[in-house]
């Protein structure tokens, strides 16, 4: 897209009812605008007068008159006018003239009407003739903007960008210049970059890095580097950007998640803009997951401690404001991650700087970004080859205590399992961890099966990214060509089965402590979450989080058309059913867990549940098909 165009789109991005546009959306309506200048006092829509476009006000003021003459409404920057007329007839009804001079977009009625039928948020936007402002209190009563805002409403600017040949000295003249807080450093691409794009003059360029003020003071005049060091010797080799596509509530996960200030925003592959945490913190200065903020303030394990009964607020507040599964699952797991992350800081200002480097990692729901609010502890440690037992595991094991008496004093349970790093087995060098990888899929028994479940939905919470990465790849590598392994696992993720009888009644829990209850974990989101593994693993995807796994088996012909889509609805409505009936416990003061009673579900939910486990047990009927045992010939 071109930069004009580009300018275009980042401008209407930011106003409804075009926020809430998918970017390809947005891109059509930009590649089919019509631009127009009037001058003021000039008329712009006369009575009557036949309509074939929507306007759209880039700039200046527009008075907008009723058929009697009297003032219907002024319009200024990013309002809309003429959608009653498009809806009814063509014919103006409300006469507009430029107030002053002013700056117009013309959207043609085909594309009006296009996005009238494909996006019901334009739709109910027009048909319902609601001004900006009115909307907008609407809109912040339902208390979830940052769940539905899209992220590219925060950009305001252009980034700065400089080359990687660049000197410190003058990316900093920039930076002053243009009052930013950051620039972005280009470079040459190379093979398959990830952020690569090509400027006005069709020239290709890859964004390496990003260099921020507090960069200028800890990297160059800190390390007391010359001024005429070149930019790309500076900044890390490493990009963590969003698309602009992506919510604000995501963008700031990613922050708390990596732990970062500054996020660039992309266009495809294109940077269009840089978010500072503190412009979604003026955006939304009330959000649930400010608890992250509060977490990272805290001085010691006592003071986390208090904060414990704030999850479950948050959690409550994050239901009733409208969040889905998958953002209240990647809340509370950026929540617990940050527990985590914090004990570790406060861990090693106790014990002092690790002797050698290592990565404290988590498997299970928090590595998928699917935590629930009833979760336990699942972590490990990662540790340097250098790594000497006689020498250094006592730092280690003092350390992995510290973290899993703090996180159990957060209600983050101690493992039943004994899946902590306490535990000698899973406090190991990178090398040891390889040798149970490639042994458990090697050899897949039931133990191995079980780790394999466990340990092979892994993330890193703090430390070596690279030590997980380098698991992550072993076993999308190693894994995706085991026809042996991938047949035992999909045997064992068969072991949990719905809820469903032979006429799809449900089938209730008889284990004596939630007698004719049904477990929504057990027998629901647990058993597809196992299924959707084994397609990940085959495929050889190395995304931890269910639905992204499903979005890379889209990618293959592992499943027939439409069955992800079912598994997505099924996975969502399960986890949504769960997740209610745990605010429910809280909010009636009782221990929140995953099991319902079929009696207190209304029929309309009953239903969709049994449609959620139907589709469950249909993949799991064509599981052991897709991936059946090979002969002692083939193995």
């Amino acid at each position: 897209m071109e930069v004009e165009l580009l300018e275009i789109r980042q401008h209407m991005g930011r106003f409804p009812p075009f926020e809430a546009l998918s970017d390809d959306l947005l891109d059509e309506v930009v590649g089919s605008i019509d631009v127009a200048y009037y001058k003021a006092g000039e008329e712009i829509l006369a009575l009557d007068q036949e309509l074939h476009h929507l306007c759209y006000v880039r700039s200046g003021a527009v008075e907008v008159f009723r058929r009697s003459g009297d003032l219907h409404n002024r319009l200024g920057e990013g309002d809309i006018f003429g959608q009653l007329s498009l809806l009814r007839h063509r014919r103006t009804r409300y006469p507009a003239t430029a107030m002053e001079d002013t700056l117009l977009y013309f959207i043609p009625e085909e594309m009006f009407h296009r996005l009238c039928e494909t996006d019901d948020v334009f739709a109910d936007f027009v048909e319902l003739q609601r001004p900006r402002l009115e909307s907008a209190v609407e809109q912040h009563k339902k208390n979830n903007d940052m769940i539905v805002t899209r992220i590219r409403k925060l950009v305001t600017r252009y980034p700065v960008m400089v080359e990687a040949s660049t000197t410190v000295q003058e990316a900093a003249r920039q930076i002053g210049d243009f009052q930013a807080s950051a620039v972005l450093v280009l470079d040459e691409p190379v093979d398959n970059p990830r952020y690569t794009f090509r400027d006005s003059e069709d020239r290709a360029w890859q964004v390496r890095g990003i260099l921020t003020d507090s960069d200028f003071r800890t990297k160059v005049v800190a390390e007391g580097r010359p001024p005429e060091t070149p930019v790309g010797d500076v900044v890390a080799n490493r990009v963590i950007a969003v698309q602009s596509d992506e919510s604000v509530h995501e963008a700031m996960l990613c922050m708390l998640r990596n732990n970062i200030h500054h996020l660039p925003v992309m266009h495809r592959r294109r940077p269009v803009g840089i978010v500072h945490l503190s412009d979604i913190i003026r955006y939304e200065t009330q959000s649930s997951l400010y608890l992250v903020s509060n977490i990272f303030h805290q001085p010691n394990m006592e003071g986390l401690a208090r904060l414990a009964p704030d999850i479950s607020g948050a959690f409550v507040r994050m239901v009733e404001e409208g969040a889905d599964s998958r953002m209240v699952g990647s809340a509370l797991s950026t929540i617990g991650r940050s527990f985590t992350r914090r004990l570790l800081e406060l861990a090693e200002d106790t014990l002092g700087p690790p002797p050698v480097p290592y990565c404290f990692m988590a498997m299970g729901s928090m590595a998928r970004n699917e935590q629930s609010i009833v979760t336990d502890q699942d972590n490990a440690l990662v540790l340097s080859d250098d790594f000497d037992p006689e020498q250094h595991d006592a730092y280690f094991l003092e350390m992995a205590k510290i973290v899993s008496d703090g996180l159990d004093a957060c209600g983050y349970t101690y493992c039943k399992g004994d899946i902590m790093a306490t535990n000698p087995q899973w406090r190991q060098p990178l090398a040891t961890w390889k040798r149970y990888f490639s042994d458990w899929i090697d050899d897949p028994n039931p133990e191995h099966l079980l780790h394999s479940s466990i340990f092979f939905d892994l993330d890193t919470v703090h430390g070596e990214n690279a030590m997980v990465e380098e698991l992550q790849d072993l076993v999308a590598d190693k894994a995706s060509r085991s026809s042996l392994f991938l047949a035992a696992m999909a045997r064992n993720a068969l072991n949990r089965t719905p809820p469903l009888g032979f006429f799809r009644t449900f089938v209730m829990e008889k284990d004596g402590k939630h007698n004719n209850s049904i477990n929504l974990k057990r027998r629901g989101t647990a058993p597809l979450t196992d299924l959707i593994r084994v397609h990940a693993l085959a495929c050889g995807s190395r995304a931890q989080n269910s639905f992204e796994r499903l979005d890379d088996i889209d990618k293959t012909s592992l499943l027939a058309p439409g069955v992800s889509d079912r598994l997505r609805y099924a996975l969502e409505l399960m986890s949504m059913s769960r997740i209610r009936h745990q605010v429910i416990d809280l909010e009636h003061e009782q221990t929140p867990d995953n099991n319902i009673e079929p009696e207190n579900v209304s029929s309309q939910e009953r239903h969709n549940l049994k449609e959620a486990f139907q589709a469950l047990s249909h993949a799991q009927k064509f599981l052991k098909f897709r991936y059946p045992l090979p002969s002692s010939r083939s193995r």
